[in-house]
This record gives C-alpha cells, structure tokens and sequence, in this order.
C-alpha cells in the first residue's frame, strides 16, 4: 500500500472512534479521565481514561511490515507529535482526535471455573485492563484498527498497580506479535515501541543464574510502552462479564449491556460471515460456529509453530479468534508434551494441553450467550449442539495440522504415535526436527541436528530412529521420485519454520536494550519476520541452533513469571 499517511493530519483523516460512539461510557468515570484509583465499575462497557505519558521517549523500533499495511511513512515513527501520541502524551492532538483513552473491563476465567478474588472488591467489578489503554481507532486498507498502548499509566482496574510495562516484557511482546504474523498464525500486531529515557520502576524478578520458580529479589528497570493494533481486543471475558451482570439481574440495563456488546462483536469481527438483518438468535448460532472455527485454527497453530501461551485464561482469549496478550508466552526448544514456560500456569495451560484449553474458554462463551436465548429452547439446543462438536472440530484440525507438519496427504495414527514416542525418548529441539524433516533425509543424520543430550550416542534409540524414517518415507514419497520430493520438501517448509523466537534469544536483546543498545533487537526484527527462509550463513550460526544446555531450568530463560 502507498504511504500516504505521513503526519497526522494524514492520519486524522481515517480517525474512525467506532466502539467508544456505539457502546455505552460508565457513568460514574471522571470527565477529565484522571481515574487512577482501583475502584469498582457497575456499569458500561468501558471507561475514559487519561493516560501517562512517557518521560522523555526513546524510539526504538516500529513495524515496517505494518506501517507499510496501513499506508503509514516510515518517517512517522520518529516524528515528535507521533511519538509524542504512541508515548501516551494525547494532550496536545488536534480536532477530531480525542484526548482520553478507554479501557475495559472483563471477568476472569480460569480452565473453565469462574473466578473473583482477583478483583480487589471480589466482586468481579474491579477486573479489566489495569495496564492497557486504547487511544484510537482507523479505517485502513479497508479494514479497522484498533489501537492499544500497553503500559500507559494506571486506570480503574489496574488493582493497586502502576500501570506501567517494562522495557523487558515490551521488547517480547513487541518481536513476538510481529513474529507470528510472519509465521502466518492469527494475532494482534505491533505498531511502535518507545521507552523512556529516565523513568524506572520496580519489579520482582530473578537473580543472575538462579533456578527459582518464584522471583527473589526487586529491580529497578526501565519502562516502555508498545503499541498493539487488532481489529479488536473484545475478549471473551469481556462477553462473561456482561453475562453474570444479565444472570444475576446486577442492574435494569444488564441484559441490554450484554446484547449490545455481542451484536457490537459480531459486527466488529465477524461482519462478512454475518448479514446484518438477521434475528439474533440466528446472529448468535452463526457466531458460535464462526468463533469454535477461529479458535480451533487458531490453537493447531500455536502447536504447528511451536507456541504456548501460558495463561489462556478467558479474559486472554480474544473474540475474534487470534493470539491476544503476549505475557508468560514461549516457544518450545525440546519437546515435551507438558512445556509451560510461566511458574503459575499448571498443565492446564501446557503445550499439548492447549486444545483442552481453548475447550473451557469456548464453554465460557457459550455460557455467556445463553441469556440472550432464555426465551427460545430451540436456538438454546442449537447453542448446546455447537458446544457439544467442539471436541471433534479441535481433533480434526489437529489431524490436519500434523499430517501437514509430516508431509502427508492424509493423516497415518500409527507413524505419528511412534514419533510422539520418539520424541519424548529422545529430547529433540520441536523446530530444528521438523525443519530437518522437511529435507525428506534418506538417513537419520541431518534429524540428529535436534537431538539433545546424549541420544545420539544410543545404538538402540537410533536404531528406532532409523526404522521410523523408512516408514515415514514409503508414506511421503513412495515411488522415491526426485521432483516429488523436491516439491514435497518446499511444501513443507512453508508448514515447518526455520526459525521460533525462542526465549534465549529475547534475554540478550532486551539486556542489551536496557543498555540503550537495541541493535539485537533490530536483528531479531528483521529474522524472525522471515521465519521461514534460509537466511543467511551467519544467521543460521547463530540462530538455527539448539538451546546451549547451560541454559535449561534458568530462572528467566528456561522459565518465567507474571512480572511485566
């Protein structure tokens, strides 16, 4: 798209503030937006909040692949009154940009089970985006932009916290969203990153080599703010909180509340699957189904890369079907059916557990419909149907994920319970095995490339190996035909990346970040937005490798916590 956009007039001319004109305001916020202070929120779907800027900011990075989407300059990134805007300073913005952000709140959910003793009231009024801010909407590229500052000061949910984010958790999330776009899953996007050049904050973290679970000691770190755009963050908690005030009659205008907020999300998201003047009960049937097929997508392709979220609670489990919230996320070294990279996740949330997961949050969500269909059983039994297959859609798109992953037209049970096996005996890297893979070896040594450990030194082990690979290649390629293999081989590495964002390769960028030196960052920009090419000789070196073993089970590295 042409870059168009290169101030903000440009970019006032696309302003669309569509959620904030069609949802209901809480009545009882501040009208100057100074609402900092934890407090209850009974009513409306979102409050208007002034945020806090940034002291003296830092560009470090902005997305070229995203501004270039949304016809944005390059040059934009670095200019003040846009720096100035995406630092969280909206004091000075002209007419028709508005000088308050609005953040949401949302009910918590947790495997399934509703939860409210993480709002400071316990009453699941209090809970929502303690730390995120949306400043603007756009109309781009025909499509609308949400935009979301995270780490712009506190609002009313923030809890007791200071609403800040740290230049550690900042420089993840903003490789990270960018990284899966490349990979091709669904996701939020980043737009800019910018820090300050003298504010700090303190935040429990790890100590140089430790092996702890639970953070040690108190760091002062620098703080930043990354902007995140997706069509919307409505999040399924968002739906749940709206439904508990409607089943618990918590006000006259609960029901409608909840209405107004499925009918907004079907607009905002699913608007080409959806006619506009249908009833709502047949509105919702089509949601349901559109919503389990965007989850399902979505987690075979968490898996198909590599990635576990970590905490795929209700309220991280984004409406329109795509990763949202990249906090205690990671992608897998070896494999193990139970990774978890954050300390508090459990194996609810672990790598192969995550289809599991995404059942409970779609069980969440059906849940929170049914008040709009308590007067017709037959659009209710229709709900409950959807809810019912949603075991059977997950399994089929995992069938066709890994029979993609393996190269085959169909799905082999047997080959793939060998190699399950295989895998967990072996401790193989997830990426490197699959890449090597994708070369359709003729002998097991390219795949010991990924073993770990001293498997390779075991005749017995290999000798499996071995036997597995010449079953796996009369499957993809029967007739050995070198062209077939060839084109097999291409096919595969565009499903097999060569390159995940690993967490070891975030630690040095954002220590080096910290230093004010941000070239790793740049480094890892420009890689991991091409995740499946070859790269060249010295990035291969240096990143297709597989995690030094000095590094398994450090604090920070191996594992992490909540701290952002």
């Amino acid at each position: 798209m042409e870059a168009n956009i290169k101030n903000l007039d440009d970019l006032a001319k696309i302003i669309d503030y569509s959620l904030v004109q069609r949802l209901q305001s809480d009545p009882d916020a501040r009208e100057d937006g100074r609402d900092y202070m934890p407090r209850e929120v009974f009513r409306g779907h979102y409050v208007r909040v002034k945020p806090t800027p940034l002291e003296n900011p830092i560009y470090i990075a902005h997305s070229h692949t995203l501004f270039k989407e949304l016809g944005f300059a390059d040059t934009l990134a670095t200019s003040d009154d846009f720096m100035k805007m995406f630092s969280a300073d909206l004091s000075a913005l002209p007419t028709p940009y508005q000088k308050l952000g609005w953040a949401t709140g949302y009910a918590l959910s947790i495997y399934g089970t509703e939860y409210y003793q993480q709002c400071p009231f316990h009453t699941g009024n209090a809970y929502g985006d303690g730390r995120a801010l949306s400043i603007l909407e756009v109309f781009a590229n025909n499509k609308r932009w949400e935009m979301q500052l995270k780490g712009a000061g506190k609002t009313p949910y923030c809890r007791g916290a200071d609403g800040r984010a740290v230049l550690r958790s900042s420089v993840r999330e903003f490789l990270a969203q960018e990284h899966m776009y490349a990979l091709g899953v669904p996701t939020t996007r980043s737009l800019t990153l910018y820090t300050s050049q003298t504010q700090k904050v303190a935040r429990p973290w790890f100590r140089n080599g430790s092996y702890s679970k639970d953070p040690e000691v108190m760091i002062e770190e620098d703080i930043a703010i990354t902007t995140r755009v997706a069509p919307s963050f409505l999040r399924v908690g968002q739906l749940e909180l709206f439904a508990r005030r409607a089943r618990k009659k918590e006000h006259p205008q609960a029901r409608e509340e909840l209405e107004q907020i499925v009918v907004y999300a079907i607009e905002r998201e699913y608007s080409e699957e959806i006619a506009p003047d249908l009833a709502l009960e047949e509105k919702i049937i089509l949601l349901a189904q559109a919503f389990e097929n965007r989850i399902t997508t979505l987690v075979a392709e968490w898996i198909r890369v590599g990635y576990c979220q970590g905490n795929f609670n209700s309220d991280n489990c984004a409406i329109g079907g795509f990763t949202l919230d990249y906090g205690p996320f990671g992608f897998i070294d070896d494999f193990d059916p139970h990774y978890q990279p954050w300390t508090g996740g459990g194996q609810h949330f672990s790598f192969l557990n995550q289809p599991q997961a995404a059942e409970k949050n779609f069980h969440m969500f059906y849940t929170a419909l049914l008040p709009l269909l308590d007067s017709n059983k037959d659009a209710q039994r229709e709900l409950e149907k959807i809810r019912e297959n949603f075991p059977r859609v997950m399994q089929a798109k995992m069938i066709k994920m890994w029979a993609s992953k393996l190269g085959f037209t169909q799905f082999h049970a047997g080959i793939f319970n060998e190699l399950m096996a295989l895998m967990m005996q072996t401790k193989v890297d997830y990426t490197i095995f699959f890449r090597e893979l994708s070369n359709i070896p003729e002998t097991i040594s390219e795949l010991k490339k990924s073993f770990y450990g001293d498997a390779v030194l075991n005749e017995k082990l290999l000798l499996l190996w071995v036997e597995w690979l010449e079953k796996w290649r009369l499957y993809v390629n029967p007739a050995d035909d070198a062209n077939a293999r060839e084109k097999l081989s291409a096919q595969m590495k565009q499903v097999n990346p060569k390159y995940t964002l690993r967490e070891w390769h975030l630690v040095s960028a954002y220590k080096a970040a910290e230093q004010g030196d941000y070239t790793l960052v740049k480094e890892l920009q420009a890689l991991m937005n091409d995740p499946y090419s070859e790269q060249s000789e010295a990035m291969q070196k240096k990143y297709y490798r597989k995690k030094p073993s000095e590094l398994f089970h450090v604090a920070g590295v191996s594992h992490i916590s909540c701290s952002s």
